[in-house]
């Protein structure tokens, strides 16, 4: 998943990408509301599915930057702000902001609200989805029908029970992004986590089995599971400060740590 950071602070920026790098996120930085509008610009790449924005920034008010990106995109932003007063949570959600954080945050929580934005924005009508007219999964063999609740592996009908059907489609709406545990229990069991681990792996496993590609699902260590991302996507991890380095520990993490996050 493509997301675009807006951060004139450098420090507070790195920090981030590194972080929604280990979680799969795609991140391309912009340092003030200039670069921000100019990495909207269509050029031919995936869209951004989320634009983080601070409203501090260098050059004009971040406000101003949300009312431009609305004018022109649908894509979801998210503002992420010291400013806590109530006037400006009202004013940057009537500008069109799909979300209001406070720093500082729980980085968990901010993921969360990540997610959250992506899936609404998501469908919207008008805007290109994506080349998967087959699915997510279908250059693997996978295919899945929301619709009917069915999956196929190479044309191979495969039963799932109810929970490892929804296991897979949540995981599957954006391979190679890291849902953690919490949000997976939340989402899928309508509960929470504590207490409940083992029957997460235990559903891991037997989805690993019964499709019988066990690297498709891919624990991260500490943090949850994701759709392993194909070897050309490993490589475009990040595209922020430091991207080349950041993505060869976020690809080394992964590959070490596939056992780890089942104990």
């Amino acid at each position: 998943m493509r997301l675009l950071l807006v951060e004139d602070d450098d420090r507070v920026a790195a920090a981030l990408v590194a972080v929604l790098g280990r979680h799969g996120f795609q991140v391309r930085h912009a340092r003030s509301g200039h670069e921000a509008l100019d990495a909207l610009v269509p050029d031919g790449s995936d869209p951004y599915r989320v634009v983080l924005l601070d409203l501090g920034l260098p050059d004009r008010d971040g406000f101003e930057v949300c009312s431009r990106i609305r004018a022109g995109s649908g894509v979801p932003v998210i503002m992420v702000t010291a400013r806590a007063d109530i006037r400006s949570r009202i004013h940057g959600l009537n500008l069109g902001a799909d979300d209001y954080v406070v720093k500082p945050y729980d980085m968990g929580e901010l993921l969360a609200r990540i997610h959250a934005v992506a899936r609404r924005g998501a469908p919207r009508a008008g805007e290109d989805s994506g080349p998967e007219p087959t699915g997510p999964l279908a250059s693997r063999g996978v295919e899945i029908d929301r619709e009917r609740r069915r999956v196929s592996v190479e044309g191979r009908d495969v039963p799932l029970t109810r929970k490892e059907f929804d296991l897979l489609a949540l995981l599957a709406q954006s391979p190679g992004v890291v849902y953690r545990r919490e949000q997976i229990f939340s989402e899928v069991w309508r509960s929470g986590w504590e207490g409940n681990g083992r029957t997460l792996e235990v559903h891991v496993g037997s989805l690993r089995t019964k499709l019988g590609l066990p690297g498709l699902v891919e624990a991260v260590r500490g943090v949850g599971y994701r759709i392993a991302p194909e070897p050309a996507e490993q490589a475009e991890q990040v595209e922020g400060p430091g991207g080349a380095g950041e993505a060869r520990g976020a690809a080394s993490a992964s590959a070490s740590a596939d056992d780890d996050a089942e104990r």
